[in-house]
């Protein structure tokens, strides 16, 4: 339905002839940006800007958003259902354009015939974080339950982190961002916010120039964040549980820890203690790389600094020892007393206190506990037919994909290629543009951005929840994910009432479940804060454990299955792929500046900065290989290779290489992407896919 061009509701804001709209970017950052985009007719956007009345976002977004209108504007935006008449991965040519009837038609007849002869599970749902929005992400999980189709693990990005830091904590919240301003200390680990979520760093220098406050950066790679810091500590990939050992060595053999703090608000701190004692600096610099002193000097830092904001993120943990990576490093807060002052404490994700009700939105009242739960990270074996994975159920005979690009972004692709090679597996993709998965489908649909449909976001590193309209009308036929389940739910037979349902009446639905406003409110005022008071964002009113309390030795099987061997204490946690003889570098496809994901993978200006592929390979190792900038090299181990230019960056340790992704896989000199090499090994003791953990050689090509 096309839009009012008279919209005069305070969602919306006239300058100058040109329509302001009130929105929030969706893409898989913790930042979800209040914005404002500029519409210049119901077709076209123009300018996007951060809000700058919004606290959080401070008017500051990513150049990547600033442009959006590259991207919703491209000429090779998907516009029409297409049917795929030739090979797989064939690109454009190989299909043919349908209408949209005839495309819905011909989905359900296949997922229905793969129910009747498999069984129900046979139909893999697959989704992730191409939107955050709670509407169209999620409403692909009612779909799932209401047809009793196999579940799915949400395991790429933060199940590993949840983990740890919830071992400690007990609930998945923290310190306000915007505290960041009255920190005297803000130390950023395991995250390249200049790149990931400029916001951080908005808070940060704010700090840095009004306080004078220091700026530490945890990387094991000198990123564009590291550059701008005091302080930049580099460890070894998968070594950071070592180096937050040896921090609080020093913190309770100098006299630093708050002994009151720890007795009042904390478990097993004198347990603790005890065990750290051979957790020395001179242990952590064999681990880590990171000089004796370098430790100690950021130990009395932090130990002296009662306003300390650690900025915890994703990064550290995409690790076998992940986890536990996250939660000895959660534990300094805990030592020192931080908690209790104004820019103390810490921050991983404050997504817990939105307390959103989804039961209508997911079909959670619907779902069948007995339907298996497939792991996302693990689609490459799972398509290949692994019974680890499947168990005695049937083999994957149908996917419906929306919001992800598996064929780019899952780890190890080349099971990955092969599953989606198979002759009898059916494959729908809902997409923007034709990605490397939406080539190898039987049907694809043009999918909607956020910009083209209703929806409401919350944000791990903020506290606001928003509801945005939609600014302009869908490009071409493109379809809203939502309107898209409801006519398969239709054609299948699919019964809840969530799919008689509009965006706005599930948003109100859902809001109103859990105490808030209605969604027109709440797109009136912009964004609803919910921000937790000091004592209990500080956890001065107890942590989420049932006694209280934060938790220096952690129950794992409370977290997960698979918890056998995991230390009962912060640690270094050995269980990570180890340099030998045969793969003596550590590889680590840390996000790209551009790119964040494979979202913005299509937009000219993104590849123009960007430029191609590269290995950051330190000076020492390019003259011992006899490598120069520009060279090519190939980077492999058991699962395959790939080869890339070679970058000469003197920023990292001498046998880590890094690669900044995703790009897409024909970016490459040779091999079918970056992430063939990554294992889908699942981290522990939940689940979690392991990006950043992998062992590899490098030969001159």
């Amino acid at each position: 339905m096309p839009l009012d061009q008279n919209c005069t509701d305070t969602g919306v804001d006239n300058v100058n002839d040109v329509q302001v709209f009130h929105s929030a970017c969706p893409h898989d950052c913790p930042s979800t940006c209040a914005l404002e985009v500029e519409r210049l007719n119901p077709q076209t956007i123009g300018r996007v800007r951060g809000a700058s009345a919004n606290t959080y976002t401070a008017g500051v977004i990513c150049a990547k958003v600033g442009r959006y209108a590259e991207r919703v504007h491209h000429p090779d935006r998907l516009t029409k259902p297409l049917r795929r008449v030739g090979e797989k991965g064939a690109g454009r040519d190989a299909f043919e354009e349908i209408s949209w009837d005839e495309a819905l038609d011909i989905i359900a007849d296949n997922l229905k015939r793969a129910a009747d002869q498999h069984g129900p599970e046979t139909v893999w749902p697959y989704y992730y974080a191409g939107t955050m929005g709670l509407v169209q992400r999620d409403g692909i999980n009612r779909l799932r339950h209401a047809m009793g189709y196999s579940r799915q693990h949400s395991t790429f990005c933060n199940t590993l982190a949840d983990a740890g830091w919830l071992a400690g904590t007990g609930r998945k919240s923290g310190v306000d961002a915007r505290e960041m301003a009255e920190s005297d200390l803000i130390v950023i680990w395991g995250c390249n916010p200049v790149s990931t979520q400029i916001n951080v760093m908005t808070h940060a220098t704010r700090a840095r120039k009004n306080r004078g406050a220091k700026i530490v950066v945890i990387d094991p790679y000198e990123t564009e964040s590291a550059k701008q810091a005091d302080v930049h500590l580099m460890p070894n990939p998968g070594t950071d549980g070592a180096l937050a050992c040896a921090v609080m060595h020093v913190l309770f053999r100098d006299g630093h820890a708050d002994r009151a703090y720890l007795e009042k608000y904390t478990a097993g701190g004198a347990e603790l203690e005890a065990y750290l004692a051979t957790r020395t600096p001179e242990w952590a610099n064999v681990l880590t790389g990171i000089p004796v002193t370098e430790i100690e000097r950021f130990a009395a830092l932090y130990g002296q600094t009662q306003r300390s904001f650690l900025r915890l993120g994703f990064g550290f943990t995409r690790s076998r020892n992940g986890a536990v990576q996250m939660f000895s490093a959660s534990c300094l807060p805990a030592v020192t007393g931080a908690w209790q002052y104004l820019g103390g404490g810490a921050l991983y994700s404050n997504s817990d206190i939105y307390g959103v009700d989804k039961t209508v939105i997911e079909g959670l009242d619907v779902v069948d506990s007995s339907v298996r739960v497939l792991d996302q990270s693990r689609i490459g074996p799972i398509l290949t037919g692994d019974r680890r994975d499947l168990g005695a159920g049937p083999p994957i005979t149908a996917l419906f994909i929306q919001n992800t690009n598996p064929m780019n972004v899952a780890p190890d692709l080349g099971k990955v290629r092969d599953g989606f090679s198979r002759n009898d597996l059916f494959i729908c993709v809902h997409e923007q543009f034709l990605t490397e998965t939406a080539q190898m489908a039987d049907i694809v649909l043009p999918a909607t951005t956020f910009l083209e449909h209703d929806d409401m976001y919350v944000a791990g590193g903020h506290t606001h929840l928003q509801v945005a309209r939609a600014v302009i009308d869908p490009v071409g036929e493109a379809r809203p994910n939502h309107w898209v389940i409801t006519e398969l739910a239709r054609r299948l037979g699919a019964d809840h009432p969530g799919f008689s349902m509009s965006e706005w009446e599930l948003m109100d639905d859902a809001l109103q479940r859990s105490g808030y406003p209605d969604a027109q409110s709440c797109w009136e005022g912009h964004w609803e804060d919910r921000a937790l008071s000091f004592e209990d964002s500080h956890f001065l009113n107890g942590f989420g454990h049932e006694d209280g309390r934060f938790h220096f030795m952690p129950d794992w099987s409370k977290i997960g299955e698979n918890y056998e061997g995991m230390p009962a204490f912060p640690d270094h946690f050995d269980v990570i792929d180890g340099r030998d003889g045969e793969h003596p570098f550590r590889l680590v496809t840390a996000p790209s500046r551009d790119y964040l994901n494979t979202s913005f993978t299509e937009t000219v200006t993104s590849q123009s900065r960007e430029g191609r592929p590269e290995a950051q390979l330190h000076p020492d190792i390019c003259r011992d290989m006899r490598l120069a900038a520009g060279d090519q090299v190939r980077i492999g181990n058991a699962k395959g290779s790939v080869v890339v230019h070679v970058r000469p960056t003197q920023g990292l340790r001498r046998n880590t290489v890094i690669v900044e992704s995703v790009w897409p896989n024909q970016a490459f000199v040779e091999g079918i992407g970056i992430n063939l090499l990554i294992s889908a090994e699942a981290g522990l003791p939940n689940g979690g896919a392991v990006f950043h953990d992998t062992a590899v050689w490098l030969k001159s090509s």
